[in-house]
């Protein structure tokens, strides 16, 4: 069978005075036929391609599907007078969200089930489930699209009656006033930004609904939320760079919102409620790593900011949770993550101990403000995700759950994880690197090694644990990630320096990451393989035009490739409130240095590796064109006979598939990908 390619009609993109040809810009015509016919017969020849794999990419789902439990469900958590539970039963694809009344032993009420919702549908997803203080209704949010453009409707619990209220295009959160029969929720405009909240009142129609807030700056974009005292009610605009914070009480919808600090470039902050005081996390007064200040509620603008946590240059303050008695930190220095307490009586302060060498540490779902009880999670490359009850005046610890691994064949101790270090190329910085592998996998040039990358937004790629990626563990391969610039695994700076004019560091750290697994005989190019999903997927685009051989294969999944045309076309999702991660490209400084690197923009005639890219037709992040024109350019250009399929899933979107298990089958492709073009 032969590989589709696309036809080639001329388009010419200027700007600044330079001309680029793009002969495949017709493909963002999504009600195309001849576009849908071009999608279509790169899947039927991806499948061709891969039809040899099918038995093991059934094998490859299977052994995933089998170590997850069938009925599981989630750890019960208390709020307002009830317990609150989701779970999965068997055999059904989708979670019911329920509720117990005071204690476990009482009987179950379910709030939403989703596997009903969802009959007929070949995509859906539930964005949020939210009861009113009263415990007699519930919104929720779904989507059957995949665009994460979410219908809000309304559920009376007394009854199981759904309301006649409706919302549509929303971002699927709403926030129950205290008086139950007003929300808040927040529209999209034309290009999926969150820019506007509304007032709903229970019983009317959402046309009459009251426009309450609207963002009008194209880089900002809007939340709502609930404080944990349920006090008052946020809204939140904030670009990459910069927040503004307003806020009323939530048993009053009529009240006058209250900013707290205006919006000033380059001033981020984030707020929680106790007693008469704001508590807020900030990078004000040159915190590049963030403290944490508080202020009065009735004068609360920064001039009246008061440090409690002050600003350490060596340790990144990434949250905080307030109880009665104690302040719990989560920070994270030299790239693990910690969490201290603090006894706000005795100001006595210490760490939780974690033992492995590369892990994820986090402050769990804690609603309740008057306890000693912490619930924290934790999990690294070797231990599945734990959820920890800790008492902070006993300084007991209990488990409460674990991830189950069925099957029998998971044993820790089976496995060994690393963190190692590799040396970038300007000859100062230091790469931290994340590995773990089956002890029974040898170090060699001969052994296959994936390496996984993101790299951008601050967005910081931890070390946890995989269900699914046992499968290759148990097959040889060695996993590691890269702590590349462009998040912020060693701080804000960490950061600072993978953006904007800076964004080369984090294609260069994944490079250099790469080599250094090569010299230090983890692996070879011959057995080296990349992996990154959606900005990460520029990361590998980018990658393989600067070092086409070092790789053997990559996986770009929803790649963002197409960088400078995208930048340049405000309508599309995302566009105008990413001016500040990676410029503005109507400023030709950014334009030019954007072009240098866009992965689309530099294909060229050379050997490329083998590729699957993977992209969802309705994907509201990075839409479906970026990787179906770069897989058409990359069919044109490239002078190898190396593997290329382009696949895209018809119903789905950034998420990939709905459903609990439909996912894994993307996985089971990806991973029989791998392990074919090992052998060739």
């Amino acid at each position: 069978m032969e590989a589709p390619q696309a036809k080639k009609i001329e388009k010419t993109l200027e700007i600044h005075g330079d001309k680029r040809i793009d002969n495949y810009f017709w493909l963002n015509e999504r009600e195309n036929p001849k576009v849908i016919k071009y999608l279509e017969e790169e899947n039927a020849y991806a499948d061709f391609i891969m039809k040899d794999t099918e038995q093991l990419q059934e094998d490859l789902f299977e052994e995933m599907k089998a170590r997850y439990k069938k009925d599981d469900e989630s750890l019960p958590y208390f709020f307002n007078e009830y317990w609150y539970i989701v779970r999965y039963e068997e055999g059904k694809e989708y979670p019911i969200f329920c509720r117990k009344y005071k204690s476990l032993d009482n009987e179950e009420e379910i709030v939403v089930d989703v596997n009903i919702l969802a009959e007929g549908e070949s995509y859906f997803e539930v964005g949020s489930v939210a009861v009113s203080p009263n415990n007699e209704l519930a919104s929720f949010s779904s989507d059957n699209v995949s665009r994460r453009i979410y219908s809000i409707n309304f559920k009376n619990l007394k009854t199981g009656e759904i309301l006649p209220d409706t919302i549509e295009n929303t971002t699927g959160k709403a926030v129950w006033a205290n008086d139950n029969e007003h929300v808040f929720y927040i529209r999209k405009d034309a290009s999926l930004r969150a820019f506007q909240v509304y007032r709903h009142k229970l019983g009317t129609d959402s046309s009459e609904d009251i426009l309450i807030f609207h963002e009008e700056d194209e880089t900002f974009d809007v939340n709502v939320f609930k404080t944990k005292s349920l006090e008052y009610i946020f809204i939140a605009s904030s670009s990459t760079i910069s927040d503004e914070h307003r806020f009323i009480p939530s048993d009053n919808v009529f009240a006058e919102w209250t900013i707290i600090q205006p919006r000033i470039d380059d001033l981020e902050y984030s707020v929680e409620h106790y007693e008469d005081e704001f508590y807020i996390i900030t990078n004000a007064d040159d915190a590049f790593n963030f403290k944490i200040v508080k202020t009065k509620i009735n004068n609360c603008g920064m001039e009246n900011w008061v440090d409690v946590i002050p600003h350490r240059p060596e340790v990144l303050l990434e949250g905080f949770e307030i109880f009665r008695h104690y302040l719990v930190l989560e920070e994270r220095e030299e790239g693990l993550l910690q969490i201290k307490i603090i006894a706000e009586t005795t100001q006595e302060s210490y760490y939780l101990p974690f033992s492995d060498p590369t892990y994820t540490a986090y402050i769990g779902v804690n609603l309740e403000f008057d306890t000693e009880v912490l619930r924290y999670g934790y999990t690294s490359l070797t231990q599945p995700s734990s959820t920890y009850e800790y008492n902070m005046k006993e300084k007991t610890t209990v488990l409460l759950k674990q991830q189950e691994v069925l099957g029998g064949k998971f044993f820790p101790e089976n496995y060994i994880s690393e963190r190692i270090w590799a040396d970038s190329r300007d000859g100062e910085t230091k790469i931290p690197i994340s590995l773990v592998y089956h002890k029974d996998t040898k170090r060699s040039a001969d052994t296959p090694l994936l390496l996984y990358g993101y790299g951008s937004y601050g967005h910081t790629v931890d070390a946890s644990f995989s269900n699914v990626r046992l499968s290759i563990l148990d097959r040889g391969f060695i996993y590691a990630i890269a702590h590349i610039r462009g998040g912020e695994y060693l701080g804000r700076e960490w950061y600072e320096d993978g953006k904007m004019l800076f964004k080369k560091n984090t294609f260069f750290d994944f490079i250099d990451a790469g080599k250094h697994l090569i010299k230090a005989n983890y692996t070879s190019s011959k057995h080296l393989y990349a992996m990154g999903g959606s900005a990460g997927g520029l990361l590998v685009g980018a990658v393989v035009n600067y070092e086409p051989a070092l790789f053997h294969g990559i996986v770009a999944q929803v790649p963002f490739v197409d960088v400078v045309t995208t930048m340049l076309d405000e309508t599309i999702p995302l566009t105008t409130g990413e001016y500040d991660e990676w410029g503005n490209p109507n400023d030709k400084e950014y334009y030019e240095y954007m072009k240098s690197y866009s992965p689309y923009d530099n294909v060229e005639a050379k050997d490329y590796p083998h590729m699957l890219i993977t992209t969802g037709l309705h994907d509201s992040q990075v839409q479906y064109w970026e990787p179906a024109k770069w897989t058409a350019k990359l069919r044109e250009l490239k002078t190898d006979n190396n593997i290329l399929i382009f696949k895209t899933d018809m119903s789905a979107g950034h998420g990939g598939a709905s459903g609990r298990f439909e996912s894994l089958k993307e996985d089971a492709l990806e991973y029989a990908f791998l392990l074919m073009i090992d052998k060739k």
